[in-house]
């Protein structure tokens, strides 16, 4: 006996599909997210997911717009969270690593410039340059807006580097595996650091 197929609205059933494609990512990797097993995995018909995505680089694109806004709100949180004292700056290092390792989102950037889909990554960009101007534009000074900027770039290259290359780079020049996370919250521990004495200068005033 057949089961009644569930009606989506098209946002839900665009979410679902992100979500099956994101589960897929980290299960197989990118070059696992198809429309047909992001269909299968869902239970829609192959026809529904070409209608939302129109191909497979479209649907990845989708993925890599959706992985940069939901991973980016999280980083957004948890830099205000240490700004407020809440975590410590290992948090945020640690939010950004891994999504781009554990999370696949340096696997899918590589495979789409590999395929030759760079301009899939302009979302990813985008979404990265939206959370920089909102958290530079809090700043209390223009110097704090620099380091913010600087440590922005910083974390989100290593953390892509080290979702590529980390393992064995570290290994090959004797360095721990966790090395790269390290120096990265030395430099955001120095930009929040920055930040408190600005605060705390401001408050003699």
């Amino acid at each position: 006996m057949s089961t009644k197929r569930v009606r989506l609205s098209p946002d839900q059933s665009r979410l679902a599909a992100m979500e099956a494609a994101r589960a897929l990512l980290i299960e197989a990797g990118p070059q696992a997210v198809t429309l047909k097993a992001v269909a299968s995995r869902i239970d829609r018909t192959h026809a529904n997911l070409l209608h939302h995505f129109g191909s497979a680089a479209g649907l990845q694109k989708a993925l890599a717009a959706h992985l940069a806004e939901t991973i980016t709100a999280r980083i957004g949180e948890t830099v205000d969270a240490a700004r407020r004292g809440e975590v410590g700056p290992r948090a945020i290092v640690d939010m950004t690593f891994d999504a781009f390792d554990a999370q696949g989102a340096g696997a899918l950037a590589s495979w789409m410039l590999a395929s030759g889909n760079e301009d899939a990554l302009d979302p990813v960009v985008e979404a990265i340059h939206r959370l920089v101007d909102r958290l530079a534009g809090s700043a209390l000074s223009a110097n704090l807006a620099g380091l913010i900027r600087e440590n922005t770039l910083m974390l989100v290259l290593l953390a892509l580097g080290d979702s590529q290359l980390g393992g064995p780079m570290a290994a090959a020049i004797g360095l721990p595996r966790a090395k790269a996370r390290e120096i990265a919250t030395r430099s955001l521990s120095f930009a929040l650091m920055q930040e408190a004495a600005t605060i705390a200068e401001q408050a003699k005033v």
